[in-house]
């Protein structure tokens, strides 16, 4: 067992660069946006992710293209980047580390999200050291940091807006207890040109993806692709999927199938962004930190009994990639930025249960918060103490390894980061 410990906090650059004061006073109002996508589509025949009963499965083919669609912000000398992605899951630690470096170099990027949707319908990206599959990422590494640099390389002068609204479009799928907790908030973040037309719309929702039928060995994006198709066939720009604390909840869809699914949220999404009026922040700024964890984990998959039983509901070498990733122990990421001095956006590298980010959002008193599940890696399901104490599929250890108790560490350091961040504390 590791003893739980926070040992790592990255702080994102504060400030501006010293070059004169009219310099200096332009580039502190300076406010920037910058969108574009890229096709991540796999070739066929690559084991697909997200059903153990799959095992690994090759895919047959492309139901509807993956994507990677990347926003840039500049604020002062500062740039972010959010990419949403239609994968299960962001990449394994190496490539998030190449990404990080060359989006440092080429775009002078210096913290980003990379939001996986969680799509099950798309390829097992833990097998970084195996043939196909390993060809595929670095190509994936590759077009991930091509959409962040011509994002960046679009960037204009732009506006900003941001609504939420609480809708009934998901359900909690795991607790038995009244009043099930959900997070029912349809977050949109509005870029515009300074002439009002849409650079890009951000979307922030939180259900599982697992619309398609898992008998489909075909990619899709699932409900988020006709979700996008619907906001840029009326509001221009590009639409950016980004997957919220969802490892207890799925897409309510009464009655509806993926695409009609999809395409009803997209209206809901055009209705919220048409009401939006934005703005030229005044006093545009990124603030930002990252920080890496280091808890126990409750399993021990160097038992070999363990082992037998996790490669017999998986197969040999997802599990492989697991006991390489936890030989020291459960290492999430936590990325916090702090936008504008009034708009948060937190990331984890998990399967967040919803009342994470309820209870982070009441307790950070932010005018809008956006949480982001499947961010920066993945370090499968983080419960709720309450979830554990009731048991069930994702609480249990099986698919939950991480310390009971991880996510309300984590949010906790999230909340003194965005209190931090808006007012050094002693």
């Amino acid at each position: 067992m590791v003893p739980a410990l926070l040992f790592t906090i990255l702080p994102f650059a504060f400030g501006l660069a010293q070059d004169g004061p009219e310099g200096t006073a332009a580039k502190a109002r300076l406010f920037e946006a910058g969108a574009a996508r890229e096709d991540i589509t796999p070739p066929p025949g690559l084991p697909m992710w997200g059903y153990g009963a799959r095992k690994d499965a090759p895919s047959q083919g492309a139901l509807d293209p993956l994507s990677a669609s990347a926003v840039v912000i500049r604020a002062g000398d500062q740039k972010i980047a959010l990419v949403g992605l239609d994968l299960g899951r962001s990449p394994a630690r190496a490539t998030l580390k190449e990404i990080r470096e060359e989006i440092r170099e080429k775009a002078g990027v210096g913290l980003m999200f990379l939001v996986g949707s969680h799509t099950h319908h798309g390829p097992c990206l833990e097998l970084e050291k195996a043939g196909a599959t390993a060809e595929y990422i670095r190509t994936l590494r590759q077009k991930i940091v091509n959409a962040i640099v011509r994002a960046a390389g679009s960037l204009r002068p732009a506006r900003i807006g941001v609504a939420s609204e609480e809708g009934r479009w998901n359900r909690n799928r795991h607790s038995h207890i009244e009043p099930k907790p959900v997070d029912r908030l349809l977050n949109v973040l509005r870029l515009d040109g300074l002439e009002g037309k849409p650079i890009a719309i951000l979307v922030n929702f939180a259900a599982h993806p697992t619309t398609r039928d898992a008998a489909l060995l075909k990619w899709s994006a699932d409900y988020p692709a006709p979700l996008r198709g619907q906001v840029e066939k009326e509001m221009g720009g590009i639409c950016v999927f980004l997957e919220g604390a969802a490892g207890d909840l799925s897409a309510d869809r009464q009655g509806m199938d993926t695409d009609a699914f999809g395409k009803k949220l997209g209206e809901e999404v055009v209705r919220i962004a048409k009401g939006i009026d934005s703005q030229a922040p005044g006093e545009p700024s990124i603030k930002g930190r990252e920080e890496e964890f280091h808890f126990a984990s409750r399993i021990n998959l160097s038992d070999p009994i363990t082992y037998a039983k996790y490669c017999f509901a998986f197969f040999k070498d997802l599990v492989d990639a697991y006991v390489e990733e936890y030989r020291e122990g459960v290492r999430p990421n936590l990325t916090v930025v702090l936008l504008n001095g009034n708009i948060g956006l937190v990331g984890g590298s998990g399967e967040f249960f919803s009342s994470h980010a309820v209870r982070l959002r009441e307790r950070a008193r932010l005018p809008h918060l956006f949480f982001f599940g499947y961010t920066n890696g993945y370090h499968q399901y983080f419960p709720t103490i309450e979830a554990v104490s009731e048991g069930g599929y994702g609480a249990d250890p099986d698919v939950s390894p991480v310390e009971i108790g991880a996510g309300e560490r984590m949010m906790d350091r999230a909340l003194f980061h965005l209190y931090d961040l808006r007012k050094p504390m002693r």
